[in-house]
């Protein structure tokens, strides 16, 4: 193979790489920004349990049991 055709070769392997790369950033941004929406889904969803756990259980809510 001369040296431009080894050129060439190089290149086209290359641009192929390049192409491949582009594509696996771009499929894994997608999925960290679906990870992302589901972190903040479930922080919302943490936070409205923790209110909810803290509405049942307030002390003043109920007076203390009689002791003998």
């Amino acid at each position: 193979m001369s040296g431009t055709g080894n050129l060439e070769a190089q290149l086209a392997f290359v641009e192929d790489a390049l192409q491949t790369l582009d594509a696996a950033m771009a499929s894994q941004q997608q999925q960290i920004l679906r990870l992302e929406q589901q972190i903040d889904v479930l922080q919302q969803r943490l936070k409205e349990q923790g209110h909810r756990l803290d509405s049942i259980a307030e002390p003043d809510a109920e007076p203390p049991p009689p002791h003998y």
